[in-house]
Formats: C-alpha cells, structure tokens, sequence
C-alpha cells in the first residue's frame, strides 16, 4: 500500500471552539498531530501537513519526514486546502484527513483504502453525518475539488455530488473499531478532555 498511497492532514484552520492550536494538543506524550502522523506511517511514506499561509509553528516543522505545504491565504476552508494537498501528493490515492483526530485508527484507514476500487472517494457516514475528513480521495480530483472552490462552494459534504462517491456505513467499520474511536473530533475543549479519558480506558 505505501508505494501508492499518500496521506493528507489539514492543519490550517482556526481552532475558534477550542481555542488554541488543536493539532498542537498535548495527547498521550505526544502532539495530536503528531499522533496522527505517527498512526499514518506505517501506510503511507509520502504525507503532506497542509498549514496556515504564515509559516508552520516549530512543533510541525521538528515532525521527521513530513512534507508541509502552506494555504495561499488564510483560513479558505477545507476544500481548498484538500485540493492543495491533492496537488502536492505523490500517490495516486490520499487518505485525508483533519488535525483533530487524536483517536485515528490505521486499521479503518486501511480499510477505508482498500474499498477504492473505481471510486474517485471513499467516505465514511458516522452518527447520519458524512465524514469528508476521514476519507480517501483519489489525486485526479485535484481539479474537480478546485472547481468546487471556483464555483463558492464552501461545504466538504457537497464533495459526493461532485465526484464519484462510495459512502461507507457504520456497520462496515464496526468490526475494526467498534466504538469508531478513530471518527473522534476534538473541536472543544469538553471534546479534548473526553477524547484523555478514552484513550486512558484503552
């Protein structure tokens, strides 16, 4: 899997609920970010960390092997950074993702990976709600997510209309991850504290 698969970690936004840098968080002796990364690796040796346009902060920078490329401007959204990300990847397919995923799991990202058959996207639906940032994309849809962007489109769940989607149930990723751990977001600081007292009960 590692010869054609790249990763994508978005790590550009505002962290407004949280407060403070999320992919920065202090989770398990490491950052979440570089939980991730570190979740990621064993997949993928070509990830790219899309950042904010003003520089990484030194925490990114001192992550090995990572390649980092920046928005153009500040805080455009996650289509247009996953369409920057797609550009920059060297794989023919890219597991992408955000930098609040502290609970990431390499056993779902796998799976979710080898359902790509035919499909420009493989998405996860969690809880009734799509999850366009634990998902695979292919990197030929650059453009057709630059053209979303183009036409004002700002929402990630619009992608399955744009491109050709397989939406993977709940009931698919059960037998991996039964409590889909690996779908768990800290957005907020109550999110952060829960998402410590899970990985403390593994």
């Amino acid at each position: 899997m590692k010869s054609n698969l790249s990763a994508i970690v978005l790590a550009g936004g505002k962290s407004s609920r949280m407060g403070r840098d999320k992919s920065q968080l202090d989770f398990a002796g490491d950052s979440v970010l570089g939980r991730i990364v570190r979740e990621l690796r064993p997949l993928s040796a070509d990830i790219v960390v899309v950042a904010a346009p003003q520089g990484s902060p030194a925490a990114i920078e001192a992550i090995p092997d990572v390649r980092i490329v920046h928005d153009t401007r500040a805080f455009e959204g996650p289509l247009k950074a996953l369409a920057r990300g797609l550009d920059a990847i060297e794989g023919e397919l890219a597991f992408a993702c955000s930098c609040d995923l502290p609970l990431l799991d390499a056993r779902v990202v796998a799976a979710l990976c080898a359902m790509a058959g035919g499909y420009d996207a493989i998405i996860p639906e969690v809880g009734g709600r799509l999850q366009p940032l634990h998902a695979v994309y292919r990197k030929a849809c650059a453009q057709s997510v630059a053209e979303m962007v183009a036409r004002g489109q700002t929402r990630m769940v619009e992608i399955v209309d744009a491109l050709s989607a397989r939406i993977v149930a709940e009931s698919e990723l059960r037998p991996l991850d039964p409590k889909l751990l690996s779908f768990t977001n800290v957005n907020t600081p109550d999110e952060y504290r829960n998402a410590l007292r899970l990985i403390s009960s593994r």
